[in-house]
């Protein structure tokens, strides 16, 4: 199993969906985001940054981020990311439809790009479909995992970046089950956090 260790923004949402005790049991260490500057990240094989992080205090420490999967290691980042320390992620933000689902013949817009990726023998897509937040622009190369019909990926993953890994979505899930609500962000964590751990992309 990989070693994981996830940031801590000090927020309730996080505290909760981290310390889940289903979760919890996947990292190998919580990280506070204030102490990550003077934190060492070197024994981990992932970093997973949750959504709403103070994206100021992670800009102070991009460079320590990138480093992750500068040396070979996967970054996941979960929600909306309008400041560049992703790599070429290019943001666009798009107004949120958080009542989609109670329109006539309600379609959420999202799609599977790539269908026969192993991240969905452990979720589907309705374990990803609840809203979305603007959607990315990935770096040519990248695999899109989940995109909207109308173009602009949704979840992505980008090994051309850099010579590691970034798991990139404006999903999330971690913001909702830490908010005791949205039923399919369980679903989503359920078989996310499993092939972090142990599958293979």
């Amino acid at each position: 199993m990989r070693k994981i260790a996830a940031l801590y923004g000090g927020c309730s949402q996080h505290h909760r969906t981290l310390n889940e005790p289903k979760y919890r049991r996947f990292f190998d260490e919580l990280i506070y985001l204030p102490d990550l500057e003077t934190a060492s990240l070197d024994k981990y094989d992932v970093l997973l940054c949750p959504s709403q992080l103070h994206q100021g205090m992670v800009e102070k420490s991009a460079a320590k981020i990138r480093a992750v999967a500068e040396r070979g290691g996967t970054v996941v980042a979960f929600g909306p990311q309008s400041r560049p320390w992703i790599p070429g992620h290019h943001w666009e933000f798009r107004p949120t439809n958080f009542w989609w689902w109670l329109d006539k013949d309600a379609r959420s817009g999202l799609v599977q790009a790539n269908p026969g990726h192993s991240l969905f023998q452990a979720i589907t897509l309705e374990d990803a479909t609840w809203h979305y937040h603007g959607v990315f622009w990935p770096p040519e190369g990248s695999d899109v995992l989940i995109a909207l019909e109308d173009n602009g990926a949704i979840l992505y993953i980008d090994k051309v970046s850099t010579a590691g890994t970034w798991i990139v979505t404006t999903l999330d899930p971690d913001y909702h089950f830490g908010s005791y609500f949205m039923p399919a962000t369980e679903r989503f964590l359920d078989g996310f956090l499993p092939w972090l751990a142990e599958g293979t992309w």
